[in-house]
């Protein structure tokens, strides 16, 4: 039997929002059993709780959202990557903004300060989310798709298709323990078209993201360096990652092509509803 989890102490990150551009102070705090993981916007009366779940997404544009009783917060999916790769269970996540901090633009600095906070083991018996057979969600326009299948542990595998010359197909397959997502996953950054940028900023998106946080390509080639030669397609296991944790900690193998925010939080509601049913 596999017991629930959360942080040991509290810990703080101040940085910018990515699409927001705002500064935030984020606290991640330790929570009972059974709270799950819950962010707390401080900035508002009475403090709003919105439980990072998967009936409570409302949006995928560019980033994962979460609302509840009309508020929101979003770009939560490399903090829940983090939460889901330490199986901690049960958080509060105070913001004093919609957004938490872009940070290193990957999951690296949440990893790190979730660590750094120790978890602790909790009384109540954990309800893990084992897959028992196949689930699955294609977009079948674009041939795009993403699925999980029984696996004894935690497995992706992720194709990445993009038509520049530059990235081409990427493909990476990993087993996910603490260990390896800490040096394979957790320092791959989100990525951005230059050419798409002013027209991003027009949306009122990625206004915080900075050459330190986001890995930027031209026609010409790479404006950063890279922390890995594929990172494109780590990032997407990053997300894929953060977004299935809104369905809880799984048991499984995800095996995606090309998939993204909209398909993996579909592939997160269908599997949280399947799991409360049983």
């Amino acid at each position: 039997m596999q017991k629930q989890t959360t942080l040991e102490t509290a810990v703080s990150y101040t940085g910018i929002g990515l699409h927001s551009g705002r500064e935030v102070h984020a606290v991640l705090k330790p929570a009972p059993a059974d709270t799950g993981i819950v962010f707390v916007r401080t900035d508002l009366p009475g403090q709003p709780m919105i439980h990072a779940k998967a009936e409570n997404v409302t949006s995928t544009l560019r980033a994962t959202t979460v609302e509840e009783n009309g508020l929101r917060v979003f770009t939560i999916e490399h903090l829940m990557s983090a939460f889901h790769a330490h199986r901690i269970d049960n958080a509060f996540v105070e913001l004093d903004s919609e957004e938490p901090p872009v940070a290193d633009g990957a999951s690296l600095v949440f990893f790190e300060l979730m660590a750094k906070a120790g978890v602790r083991e909790l009384e109540a018996e954990r309800r893990e989310v084992i897959i028992d057979k196949v689930y699955r969600i294609d977009d079948e326009a674009t041939g795009r798709f993403v699925m999980v299948v029984p696996y004894d542990g935690f497995r992706v595998s992720f194709t990445s298709l993009n038509p520049h010359k530059l990235i081409g197909v990427q493909y990476e397959d990993f087993h996910i323990d603490e260990e390896t997502y800490h040096k394979e996953i957790a320092p791959a950054r989100t990525i951005a078209y230059e050419k798409e940028i002013a027209q991003l900023r027009e949306m009122g998106l990625g206004l915080g993201g900075t050459l330190e946080s986001v890995i930027v390509y031209n026609d010409d080639g790479w404006l950063n360096p890279l922390h890995f030669e594929d990172e494109l397609v780590r990032h997407k296991i990053l997300d894929v990652i953060g977004d299935l944790r809104l369905a809880g900690i799984i048991r499984g193998h995800v095996i995606a092509a090309a998939s993204g925010h909209a398909l993996n939080t579909q592939l997160a509601k269908k599997i949280a509803a399947a799991h409360l049913a049983k």
